[in-house]
């Protein structure tokens, strides 16, 4: 693998000192602006609003063109002569269904032109305009109500910060594990990436992780968990940062690629700091001292494995037992005290106490059923 370049950690150093610079006073002083949760159109709105009208007034057109050319078959009551304009004028009023009758079809075949061609046009272009109306102020108003519901409720949810590999890959085995994708926020500036979140079920808002107004939108401070993959080590540590200053308590997990920003993520409020680069070389040197060995590790890590790690606060009946005799019937395999790790091995693993955190190893029927 290739050494940590200088520059890698030169960029994360003034990641971190410039968002320490940030005054809290500044930050706290941010007048926030509600921004609901959107989805992101092909079209832009003025792109799309041009081709309707335009495909509507060409339709119309078309009619008055063929009104023109049959104008014999018309009658006008008022002075007996089709001009252009009688045309126009008759034609707007019987695409939009006015029909004031002083001007009307009299031959057979202006009445089966009526009946044939104009009728269709008519209630497709009423469609268009009932189709615009919808779409641009209905549809819009009820889906920014809608949106805006579902945002104003967001907690206990888990917040994912960049959709990349491996954000996405976090996301499908949190899906596969049972998690509700309803429960899942994804952030992203790529709009692809968004779109690909969005069809798996989750919420999703196209924006700055790093920014301090799109945390708020997803309520950072109600969240379950935060995980970072943003794709460079000094983006995500900046994440990282405002997460921390806006969420002290949330737990955050973060990808770090380079092994000496590992210890900058960490200060900068990281719980969890994960490196695919040192977790792919664990298994390497695992598949070499064992066949199998990288293969139940990644058992492990996976709920389509046969077994799976399994964390869980100590249950009521389990107390003052040991960790041998969990009543999950799984393999107990650490503790966690006061923050403190206990091995299953030393003596604080033979008594379970209120307040434990387990580790354990399950099969994934138990899994399922846990």
């Amino acid at each position: 693998f290739p050494a940590p370049q200088e520059s890698d950690t030169r960029r994360s150093d003034e990641a971190v000192a410039a968002a320490m610079s940030r005054r809290p006073s500044d930050r706290l002083k941010l007048q926030h602006r509600f921004q609901p949760l959107r989805r992101a159109s092909k079209w832009p709105v003025w792109a799309d609003v041009t081709a309707r009208l335009g495909l509507a007034f060409l339709l119309i057109a078309f009619v008055v063109l063929v009104h023109w050319i049959d104008r014999a078959g018309l009658k006008d009551s008022h002075d007996g002569h089709i001009s252009f304009l009688d045309v126009v004028y008759f034609t707007m009023i019987s695409v939009t269904t006015t029909g004031f009758g002083d001007i009307a079809p009299v031959s057979d075949r202006s009445r089966l032109i009526e009946a044939l061609i104009v009728t269709p046009i008519r209630i497709a272009v009423l469609f268009i305009f009932v189709g615009t109306a919808y779409s641009f102020v209905i549809k819009r108003t009820w889906e920014k109500w809608r949106m805006a519901r579902i945002q104003a409720k967001l907690t206990d949810h888990i917040v994912v910060l960049g959709f990349g590999v491996s954000g996405g890959e976090a996301v499908h085995e949190l899906i596969a594990r049972g998690t509700d994708p309803a429960c899942i926020v994804v952030i992203d500036p790529s709009r692809q990436r968004i779109n690909a979140a969005e069809a798996m079920g989750c919420n999703v808002l196209e924006g700055d992780a790093s920014s301090d107004e799109t945390l708020l939108d997803v309520r950072i401070a109600q969240a379950r968990s935060v995980l970072v993959s943003a794709g460079r080590d000094d983006t995500s540590i900046l994440i990282v940062l405002t997460v921390r200053h806006l969420a002290p308590q949330v737990p955050i997990s973060v990808v770090i690629r380079t092994q000496d920003n590992e210890l900058l993520a960490r200060q900068a409020g990281a719980n969890d700091v994960i490196n695919p680069v040192s977790f792919t070389g664990l298994l390497l040197a695992g598949s070499a001292q064992g066949a199998h060995i990288a293969d139940y590790m990644a058992d492990l890590a996976s709920v389509s494995g046969k077994v799976q790690l399994n964390e869980r606060p100590v249950r009521p009946e389990e107390i003052g037992k040991s960790i041998d005799e969990l009543a999950s019937g799984g393999r107990g395999l650490r503790i966690y005290r006061g923050g403190q790790p206990i091995g299953f091995w030393e003596a604080g693993a033979k008594s379970l106490q209120s307040g434990d955190i387990l580790v354990e190893v399950i099969p994934c029927e138990a899994c399922e059923a846990d």
